[in-house]
């Protein structure tokens, strides 16, 4: 099986660029992408058991990958919620699998959504990791708008092996991630 395109382009040219920017001795001090978190939170799941099922199948068809169901730890009584109750799926993506929906993310996804001037900046956590909110999942391709059931959020967390905000920002730029001119 052939490497990702977007593999490639971390070997080729985002090492050696992060290598002279950061004056890193060793490739391995390089900050990579080590996996993408997609989370979609259901709190109409307390009412609505059915509302799991067409989210997973909607986050299995973006993810190429079948999703885990998410339990509360807590129960909090204002939400009718008791402990162990399905709150929401989500995915963990490595490897090739992460390459590939980073690639589609960058290039079609995210130029489908309306009005897109860029992704924030100020999404880092301070660990180098970035989180990007998505509000309406149909602007994947692998869904098909005239069977979706309702329109969801979806979370996307982009874990870094970055030291903090500004090698991690650097990795994503270098990556192809639109962000917004400041």
């Amino acid at each position: 099986m052939a490497e990702s395109r977007l593999k490639e382009k971390f070997d080729k040219e985002v090492i050696p660029e992060l290598m002279r920017k950061f004056g890193y001795k060793n490739v391995m001090q390089v900050p990579r992408i080590s996996k993408i978190v997609l989370n979609i939170g259901l709190g109409e799941a307390i009412q609505n058991p059915k509302a799991l099922e067409g989210a997973e199948k909607d986050l299995a068809a973006i993810a190429g990958q079948h999703p885990v169901i998410t339990r509360a730890k807590k129960s909090i009584a204002a939400f009718k919620l008791r402990t162990g109750m399905p709150i929401g799926i989500s995915v963990v993506l490595r490897g090739r699998r992460m390459y590939d929906f980073f690639d589609k993310l960058v290039s079609v996804v995210l130029a489908r959504m309306r009005d897109f001037q860029g992704v924030p900046r100020d999404s880092f956590d301070g660990q180098g990791n970035y989180t990007l909110g998505i509000k309406e999942q149909v602007v994947f391709p692998e869904i098909d708008y005239d069977k979706v059931d309702k329109l969801r959020g979806l979370e996307i967390i982009i874990v870094t092996t970055a030291n903090n905000n500004e090698e991690g920002s650097s990795l994503l730029e270098c990556m192809g991630m639109p962000f917004r001119k400041s």
